[in-house]
């Protein structure tokens, strides 16, 4: 099976009719480009714009020279074996080839030259006819989405998704050049958020000075930019929005720059410098009498002080009631090794309520103040993030609806249910459902029936939330493959926490 095409850090530098018409000129802007790509160390793609003007105009407006783009077109017209050869210029210097095609014949044009992605521009994201054309051709398509309205962009993922197109957004402000007030730079996070697991980019416009406006796109998620590209001689003048090559390595250090600073998307462990930084800065605590090992500390019996002790514990770790693991002495440093040792169950609920509570708020997942919680722990609460989930009953009647939540390479007991249906529905994240010994790997929206009487046990790797919609759930209706969870009753292997709110209200206090 083909990989699909990687769209990350992907560099579109458009051609467009920056040629000129003139094959030498277009062979020099590409290898000057590819030049600048190269040095930059990133993955660029050239890109062509093809239109059959003999069927593209209409007959009766061949001739106008008052419709600017009619007489463009056709004053910069090259042959389609002069791009053939400007293909393999870019090829031959590193790049993609990409082309937008605005009608039907250049699809099959485009496919012949094996050029590597289609690009649909934005005027064309709905033209209905061209873009059935090219989701059949089983190439990555890049759709740039200027102008359009909310409704056209849903109808247009919706047909790539069905019709099964590995392809990319593009926000793009169709205003040439686009004066920085108008960029519309959130758009590039509204797309992501609309349209989950799609990648998306910026198609930019702007003067080709600016070098904040791709630092602030990257920022907000954009995974691949396109730019006009041209030169200037003494016999063409590049127009206000494309970049020259001098202009284009600027741009391009100005996102690398940005991306450095980015960094990682999701939350990464401190460096060893910043966290020395901090351990230097942070109090220890400290006994401010003699303690003997097994004897409970409260608040009386420490005091926080700079500097924090290698192996010590922070201010931040000490918990009130806390057990001396061994003998200290007044004014001695209390081990870290104290905390982890011993907590007690309701601090292990806590930690675990925290960590499902930054889960759903990540996945934009709101739960009610008064949503009743249970944490399953089918072999205790010591080996919970081995073993369970957490579950969140939304309502129980003639029909049922729960939230299950499972933390990082958390796993759930084979088991099943005489009386339940069940059919699960993954929101977020991964999960692997083993029904009767077959797998299922899914994906966030896929669904899987659990019928009665059906063996299922489940598991994930990166951690999940995944919706169960199921007639009535009966408390003594979960029969277990192990005999050591079939001997507990369920009260031993359940944790209910009664208000969601509440719990967190009195729990943030020491």
């Amino acid at each position: 099976m083909q990989e699909p095409f990687k769209f990350d850090d992907l560099f579109i530098y458009d051609l467009a009719n920056n040629h000129q018409g003139d094959c030498a000129h277009a062979t020099r802007i590409i290898q000057e480009v590819a030049s600048v790509n190269n040095a930059a160390g990133v993955r660029g793609a050239l890109k062509f714009q093809f239109r059959q003007l003999d069927s593209f105009i209409h007959p009766d407006f061949k001739t106008r020279t008052d419709l600017k783009y009619i007489k463009r077109f056709s004053e910069t017209k090259l042959s389609m074996d002069e791009f053939r050869g400007l293909a393999e210029i870019a090829r031959n210097n590193g790049l993609l080839t990409m082309c937008t095609p605005f009608d039907e014949e250049s699809v099959d044009i485009i496919c012949d030259m094996e050029l590597d992605v289609i690009k649909v521009a934005s005027c064309s994201a709905d033209d209905r006819p061209l873009i059935e054309k090219i989701s059949r051709v089983n190439k990555p398509v890049i759709v740039s989405t200027a102008g359009l309205r909310t409704d056209e962009i849903d109808w247009l993922v919706n047909f790539l998704q069905i019709e099964r197109v590995n392809f990319a957004l593009m926000h793009c402000v169709a205003i040439y050049p686009t004066p920085d007030n108008m960029l519309q730079l959130n758009q590039v996070k509204q797309l992501k958020a609309r349209y989950r697991g799609v990648p998306v980019g910026w198609s930019t416009h702007e003067n080709q000075d600016n070098t904040s406006a791709i630092q602030i796109a990257a920022a907000l998620g954009a995974r691949l930019f396109e730019r006009h590209v041209g030169l200037n001689t003494d016999k063409y003048k590049l127009n206000a929005y494309s970049s020259t090559p001098k202009q284009l390595e600027k741009w391009l250090a100005a996102f690398k720059s940005a991306k450095a600073m980015i960094g990682p998307a999701e939350r990464a462990p401190a460096p060893a410098e910043e966290r020395q930084t901090l351990v230097d800065l942070k109090r220890g605590a400290f006994a401010k009498r003699a303690i003997k090992k097994g004897e409970r500390v409260g608040k009386e019996d420490v005091f926080f002080a700079m500097p924090l002790q290698e192996g010590g514990m922070s201010s931040g770790n000490f918990r009130p009631g806390i057990a001396a693991d061994k003998d200290y002495a007044a004014r001695a440093p209390f081990a870290d090794a104290m905390v982890e040792q011993d907590l007690n169950d309701d601090q292990m609920v806590y930690q675990i309520m925290l960590q499902v509570r930054g889960m759903l708020n990540k996945a934009g997942i709101h739960i009610n103040e008064d949503s009743s919680i249970e944490i399953s722990h089918h072999y205790g609460l010591r080996r919970f993030r081995e073993f369970g989930a957490v579950i969140i009953t939304c309502i129980n009647r003639d029909y049922a609806k729960k939230l299950v939540i499972q933390l990082a390479r958390q796993k759930h007991p084979y088991h099943f249910h005489k009386q339940k249906e069940e059919t699960f529905q993954l929101l977020a994240g991964d999960l692997e459902i083993v029904k009767d010994g077959n797998k299922f790997a899914m994906q966030p929206g896929d669904t899987l029936l659990v019928e009665p009487n059906q063996w299922h046990k489940f598991h994930t790797l990166e951690g999940c939330i995944f919706e169960e919609v199921s007639t009535t759930h009966f408390n003594n209706d979960s029969f277990y493959e192990d005999p050591a969870i079939a001997r507990m009753n369920r009260d031993q292997r359940k944790t209910k926490v009664d208000n969601w709110l509440s719990y967190f209200r009195v729990k943030h206090t020491l």
